[in-house]
This record gives structure tokens, sequence and C-alpha cells, in this order.
């Protein structure tokens, strides 16, 4: 499907439309597979290391998340 510069476009025919609609559905649906597989694995991924570094954290003695908290003013 190679034209010649300054050749205008050839209009597609029905068919043609109705085929890359149809392939475009189908990647669209591969690709959020794909998406979904991969986001699985990073939140497994996470999870896990999350986990060892509070066993780790645990296992130290260190506190987790300590939060230092800034007394309150009173207001008359």
């Amino acid at each position: 499907m190679t034209r010649k510069p300054g050749e205008p476009p050839k209009p597609m025919t029905k068919a043609e439309r109705e085929a890359r609609k149809a392939f475009r559905e189908l990647d669209s649906e591969k690709a959020m597979t794909e998406h979904e597989i991969a986001q699985k694995a990073f939140r497994t991924n996470h999870e896990r290391l999350k986990a060892e570094r509070l066993a780790r954290e645990a296992a130290a003695g260190t506190p987790i998340a300590a939060k230092k908290v800034k007394p309150s003013k009173k207001t008359k």
C-alpha cells in the first residue's frame, strides 16, 4: 500500500473500517490485560518488600513510623 508523493489517500472500504475497528478493540483488550498483570506483579512485590522491611525493623527494635507530636496551643 505504498503511494506516490502527491497522490491522494485511497478511501477505506466498509470492510476495511470494520476490520480496523475489530483489531483496535482486540489490541486495547490485550493492552489492558498486560497492564493488569503488571500492576498485580507490582503490588505483590511491593507487599513482599514491605513485609520484609517491617520484619527487619521489628527485629532491630526500631520504632515503626514514629511520629513527632507537636503540643497543641490552647487558645483562651
